[in-house]
C-alpha cells in the first residue's frame, strides 16, 4: 500500500522475517529501528510496528532505544496497526507485553490504532496488549504456534488494508 512503512526492532531474526512478510503484503517500505531515524516516518500515513517481547514483558533492544525518540514523533492522525510476539508458554503472565508497551506510548498521540485481535485460538494467561477483551494488534507465537502464523498473517493483513486509506 502507498504512504505505508513497517517498523521492526528483531534480536532473533523471527520479528524481523514477519515484518518482511508483512511488509511484502501491503507493498510497504520497511525500516528497522535499529538503523532507521525518526526523521522519515512523517513521510507516512500509514505505520505497521512490530516487536518481540523479551524476557518477563520487557521491550526488544531497539525498541527500547528507538521509543523514547519516536514517542516525540507527530503521530496524529496516522493510522497505525501493531504486531508482537512472544513464547505463551514460556511467559504466559506478559504474553506480547512488547506490544502493549508501544501500544500505551502512542495511544494517547492522536494517531488511529488498527487490526485489534480476537484473543481466540491463543493459550496464555495475562498481557498488557489487551484492551477491552482484545489484543491491540496482531500476536505471533514462533515458539508454540509457529504452524497458524502464515494464516494469522494474511487475515490480518486483509484486515487492515481495509482500515488504512
Amino acid at each position: 500500500m502507498k504512504n505505508t512503512v513497517v517498523l521492526y526492532g528483531s534480536t532473533t531474526g523471527n520479528t524481523e522475517t514477519i515484518a518482511k512478510t508483512i511488509a511484502r503484503e501491503l507493498d510497504a517500505a520497511i525500516f528497522d529501528v535499529a538503523t532507521q531515524p525518526t526523521s522519515e516516518i512523517h513521510k507516512y500515513q500509514n505505520l505497521v510496528l512490530g516487536t518481540s517481547t523479551l524476557g518477563i514483558g520487557d521491550l526488544q533492544d531497539d525498541w527500547d532505544a528507538f521509543l523514547p525518540a519516536f514517542k516525540k514523533t507527530e503521530l496524529a492522525g496516522k493510522k497505525i496497526a501493531l504486531f508482537g510476539l512472544g513464547d505463551a508458554d514460556m511467559y504466559p503472565d506478559s504474553f506480547v507485553d512488547g506490544m502493549g508497551i508501544i501500544y500505551k506510548a502512542i495511544r494517547d498521540k492522536g494517531c488511529i490504532i488498527i487490526g485489534q485481535t480476537d484473543i481466540d485460538g491463543y493459550d496464555f494467561d495475562d498481557s498488557s496488549a489487551l484492551v477491552d477483551g482484545k489484543f491491540v494488534g496482531l500476536p505471533l507465537d514462533e515458539d508454540n504456534q509457529s504452524d497458524l502464523t502464515d494464516e494469522r498473517i494474511e487475515s490480518w493483513v486483509e484486515q487492515i488494508k481495509r482500515e488504512f486509506d
